[in-house]
């Protein structure tokens, strides 16, 4: 503006941008989806269907009824309108939330995460008919990817699983946020297309399987390498929201379809790393690539179409998780992987479609804020490795402990007071059994390192049913050996292992077999073959002449004393110690009648004392037991 006589120089005011209140609306709204999900999914494992007591089709039908509830708010947005919908689901969701903070487990933890659910379902509803296209493929990427830096910064164990002042003060601060960007956030004539709404129900399937621990990336470090995988993985999920920027500069939808289901196919193939940071950026890149412009003409058709993608979710897990139950006919990788090409299908029909999009350069910033998560997520788990140590006596202790993905009896998730509980015992070796990695359906968290930290040791995992499900080994002792044989299933679904183990123990040698018998008929004498081997000692030619070991048989092995299956282990040189020393019940914790899990021993080991202490950490109690190498 030039200057004339008579008139001061003026400069005109700077405009400054509203803040973007439907993306910070759509982040928070989506994390406190997926948490009340992380709770759901665990809880109708262990409160309703108690552990495989309850019928699968029963469960099935209690979880779809609170995924089907929500169409009601279809009729419900013609009554009055699709903003009041959208206020009243986050209101609601807002309030399960809290109560879940508050919830200590059993019923109310149940309905609470139930109601959660359809609660959160009706407000992506609203949203799909009120929010304007621009921020919807990075409000719903980004909170998945917020939710997911948040469960790994917390070292997996979410807010909800804490007590104390601060994770209340964090989640009512959260939850605070997200009413008041509900608040803010103007309804749009011009809301996203359908299909990126449908797709958001599969991609929080793939990326609660793919994208939430690092286990996905290496199953077993030993060494506490949690730095490293933590840094990978923030990678990982930030490159969620980075790819949304990206799609949004490009029609490619076929490029991100692709890559989705290669990374989903190399994943359920066994391998590891590259095709988990795969799978994210091109979930992100999908997103973007489904919802690059607005439809106006979409009237109510993307709120039917989140609440059908949300049942994509619910069928696309159960599948997946019910094959280690039962015999679909079909390896369960083909769920996921038909997931991932569905996905892809909706990126590639709506990238044509939309290729007018108008081109955008990515803002400098999103590179600054990934490395600036990366490194806070490594910082904030970052753990040096524990030292090995010797044992200078002849005798040690061991735990053995079923820890049913570490819920117990009242539902909520104990993985620190399991650690803590096995401290206090000064366990020299402790031998888990259904240990999970990551698995979507029990909330996503790696009970191994979280139990591991607790205790100050190192790890060895065994997968078992598939990579993140399994048992292990934790000891700070030298491990001379250390392998895992697969198990024949027998007819039955869910695989098994036997993890074969040489510990340095003094100056002796003690072989362990570790496993969880699935099929006790057909896998005992697979295991007791195992224990002859470990037991045989054998040395290379010209080495020197091997003594027989004393071997240990651990493990949840679904036998009783006087079943048949004991005598095949019993014929392989081992013995039940625990008979003499009062024979303790094992199942079920709340009143066990039966012992299933043993310590069995070969001939140069005694046991000193042992116990089963009656502790509500899982569905099976613990056996402590101290040996002597004779």
């Amino acid at each position: 503006m030039t200057e004339t006589a008579g008139q001061p120089h003026t400069t005109p005011a700077r405009r400054h941008p509203a803040p973007p209140w439907p993306l910070v609306m759509l982040v928070a709204g989506v994390a406190l989806l997926f948490d009340v999900v992380r709770v759901f999914l665990p809880s109708l494992i262990t409160l309703y269907g108690r552990a495989g007591e309850t019928d699968p089709a029963s469960m099935g039908l209690y979880a779809a009824l609170w995924f089907v509830l929500p169409f009601a708010a279809v009729p419900a947005a013609r009554l009055t309108s699709p903003r009041v919908v959208t206020m009243a689901g986050a209101v609601a969701l807002v309030a399960a939330r809290l109560g879940l903070q508050a919830a200590d487990g059993g019923t109310p933890q149940l309905l609470l995460a139930s109601a959660g659910v359809t609660a959160g379902l009706v407000f992506l509803y609203g949203c799909a008919r009120t929010t304007a296209g621009t921020w919807v493929p990075a409000g719903l990427i980004g909170g998945l990817a917020a939710s997911s830096i948040v469960h790994l910064a917390l070292d997996r164990v979410d807010l909800v699983w804490r007590g104390g002042p601060l994770p209340w003060l964090a989640v009512a601060a959260l939850c605070l946020a997200f009413l008041w960007s509900v608040r803010l956030s103007p309804a749009s004539p011009a809301p996203a297309p359908a299909a990126v709404w449908f797709a958001f129900g599969p991609m929080l399937m793939l990326a609660g399987m793919y994208c939430g621990g690092p286990a996905v990336l290496a199953q077993d470090t030993g060494q506490h390498s949690a730095p490293f995988t933590a840094l990978a993985v923030a990678l990982q999920v930030v490159a969620l929201c980075a790819a949304v920027v990206y799609a949004w500069t490009t029609s490619w939808g076929w490029t991100a379809g692709l890559f989705l289901v290669a990374g989903v196919a190399a994943a359920e193939t066994g391998v590891q790393g590259l095709p988990a940071l795969v799978t994210a950026v091109a979930l992100g890149a999908c997103a973007g690539a489904a919802g690059q412009q607005a439809d106006t003409t979409a009237g109510g058709r993307g709120g039917v179409a989140v609440l059908g993608g949300m049942l994509v979710f619910l069928a696309g897990a159960f599948l997946y998780y019910a094959a280690f139950d039962a015999d679909l006919g079909f390896p369960n990788a083909l769920v996921p992987m038909a997931v991932a090409v569905l996905v892809a299908a909706v990126a590639v029909r709506a990238g044509r479609r939309h290729r007018t999009a108008p081109v955008r350069r990515a803002p400098r910033r999103w590179g600054s804020i990934a490395l600036s998560s990366a490194l806070l997520a490594g910082l904030l788990t970052w753990q040096s490795p524990p030292a090995t140590r010797t044992i200078t006596g002849d005798e040690f202790t061991l735990v053995a402990y079923n820890i049913r993905m570490g819920f117990g009896l009242g539902g909520r998730l104990d993985l620190d007071r399991v650690a803590a509980w096995a401290a206090a015992r000064r366990p020299d070796v402790v031998l888990l059994s259904e240990v999970d990695r990551g698995w979507l359906l029990n909330g996503g968290h790696d009970d191994l390192a979280r139990i591991a930290r607790g205790l100050g040791m190192r790890y060895h995992f065994a997968p078992a049913a598939d990579r993140l499900w399994g048992d292990a080994l934790l000891t700070n002792l030298p491990v001379a050996e250390i392998g895992s044989t697969r198990l024949g299933r027998h007819g039955y679904p869910t695989g098994a292992q036997a993890q074969s183990i040489v510990l340095e123990v003094g100056d002796h040698e003690v072989g362990i077999v570790n496993t969880h018998l699935q099929e006790p008929r057909g896998q005992a004498p697979e295991v007791a073959a195992i224990a002859r081997r470990l037991a045989a000692n054998t040395l290379p030619p010209g080495v020197g002449v091997a003594g027989p070991r004393p071997v240990i048989v651990v493990g949840d092995l679904n036998t009783t004393p006087s079943d048949p299956q004991m005598r095949v282990l019993e014929a392989a040189g081992l013995s039940d110690p625990l008979r003499a020393l009062g024979d303790p019940p094992t199942s079920p914790a709340d009143a066990p009648v039966r012992r299933i899990d043993h310590v069995l021993i070969s001939d140069g080991l005694t046991a000193v004392a042992a116990d089963a202490p009656r502790v509500p950490f899982s569905d099976h109690l613990p056996l402590v037991v101290r040996l002597r190498l004779e």
